[in-house]
């Protein structure tokens, strides 16, 4: 299996990284910063070719277009979104940082739409279509009893509504599109105080992301499997 993954120079993408090159997969790991991405080309050095780094800005989408480029010869059969940003910790009613704001909409929100569009060609050549969004909880309007967390909130339910969307517009290319919930996990974002591991979140997720059937697109999925209201 082809594998593209986002974010892949720390946490939970790195993780992924991991788990991929142990099943034996072919992985395109992206990050930002190839100078902040030690632990991600120290893992590439021992995979034999199996996996190559690339770059991929989030913020800045003509790298996106440059990477569907370099990759357009490549079949890939499940694309992964995993980059994103918390923003400013300046989220609350009263003092939300509005530039803040709109740098995690381009990161969180409108990134993932570009890589899909960018990568569509790719993934009609992949055997499982899958491209999986990597969203939160905290993007569920239903599930906000707490409110405040603006910036991140918002960020996350437009990539829901971006998720569903695409299951539709993708749905006779045969393309399974879903947002996931990774859970509380101990990374930069989640924290030392998280409740799973980065290996125990990624072990989880390719289980839920193996099942995937042509009817599971358009869902947003919790790391156990059953549906997060949107």
């Amino acid at each position: 299996m082809n594998i593209l993954i986002t974010g892949a120079n720390r946490g939970i993408g790195l993780e992924m990284v991991r788990y991929s090159m142990e099943q034996g997969w072919r992985v395109f790991a992206c990050c930002r910063n190839p100078h902040n991405a030690d632990k991600l080309f120290n893992i590439a050095k021992l995979s034999n070719g199996q996996i190559s780094v690339h770059i991929a800005d989030m913020s800045e989408l003509s790298t996106i277009q440059a990477l569907s480029y370099e990759l357009r010869n490549d079949a890939i059969d499940m694309l992964i979104n995993n980059a994103g940003v918390y923003g400013s910790e300046k989220n609350k009613f009263g003092s939300v940082d509005v530039e803040s704001w709109l740098q995690t909409f381009q990161v969180n929100s409108i990134a993932p739409l570009k890589m899909v569009e960018a990568f569509s060609q790719q993934l009609q050549m992949g055997k499982q279509k899958v491209v999986a969004c990597m969203s939160s909880k905290m993007g569920s309007m239903a599930d906000n009893g707490y409110g405040s967390s603006y910036i991140y909130r918002s960020s996350k339910a437009a990539l829901n509504a971006v998720v569903k969307s695409l299951s539709i517009d993708l749905k006779e290319q045969g393309i399974i599109t879903v947002a996931l919930h990774p859970g509380w996990v101990k990374t930069d974002m989640g924290g030392p105080n998280a409740e799973i591991s980065t290996r125990e979140c990624v072990e989880q997720l390719f289980s839920q992301l193996s099942q995937l059937k042509v009817q599971d697109s358009g869902r947003f999925i919790d790391i156990d499997g059953t549906d997060i209201p949107w």
